[in-house]
């Protein structure tokens, strides 16, 4: 059986073109490209979602809490071998005032849910990933900087230490996007192609080191 690996994020592992409001080709996105790396021994199923967040309930979205969804997903694409979560964005989001490390301890919701939800097969892996950084190019773009507010892409730099203690915390694979991943200075959050062959290329290799 194909071992099979389950990316839940939102609109960069969606596929989100920069300042375009369109999707990246499914061979284009990282997802795809993993699928490519990895071969057919390996499913890669796509849960990107635009304007997920981890745990938090938008106030003017109320259908984008990542975990609220979460259970019911991995219920029906199960049974799974790894779940890729890489959430955490638009938890910068200024409307929600929390901190990075609030962001990353919010994931233990997750764990929550793997417990007590009935899958088929054995308990997946999880690889958590902080996401890429948010460029200062998000102030330029209205809709942006109204959504994330002044100081969102120096608070993003901290995701990647918080991230890798809450994993290191709770015994999960950890790994860093922005080591290879560059959000666009057309709107300073999604990732033009050749960053997603990057992503994904270094995602199939963690994936190998992880299950292989």
């Amino acid at each position: 059986m194909k071992k099979r690996i389950m990316c839940f994020g939102d609109s960069n592992t969606w596929g989100a073109v920069p300042a375009e409001g369109t999707r990246h080709p499914q061979e284009v996105r990282w997802t795809g490209v993993l699928q490519r790396e990895l071969g057919d021994a390996y499913q890669v199923i796509e849960e990107g979602y635009n304007g997920r967040t981890s745990v938090f309930d938008d106030v003017t979205e109320g259908r984008l809490s990542g975990v609220k969804y979460f259970a019911p997903c991995c219920d029906s694409q199960s049974p799974l071998d790894l779940i890729i979560l890489m959430l955490g964005t638009n938890d910068l989001k200024e409307r929600f005032g929390v901190s990075p490390r609030t962001i990353a301890y919010g994931f233990s919701r997750y764990l929550d849910v793997l417990s007590i939800t009935p899958m088929a097969g054995k308990k997946p892996k999880v690889l958590l990933v902080s996401p890429i950084l948010i460029d200062a190019s998000y102030k330029k773009h209205p809709l942006f900087y109204d959504m994330f507010g002044e100081d969102a892409a120096e608070r993003s730099m901290k995701l990647a230490e918080a991230y890798e203690e809450f994993a290191r915390d709770n015994g999960l694979e950890f790994f860093n996007a922005a080591e290879y991943g560059k959000a666009s200075v057309r709107d300073g959050v999604h990732m033009e192609a050749e960053y997603h062959e990057k992503l994904g290329v270094a995602f199939a290799n963690k994936v190998k080191e992880i299950l292989e």
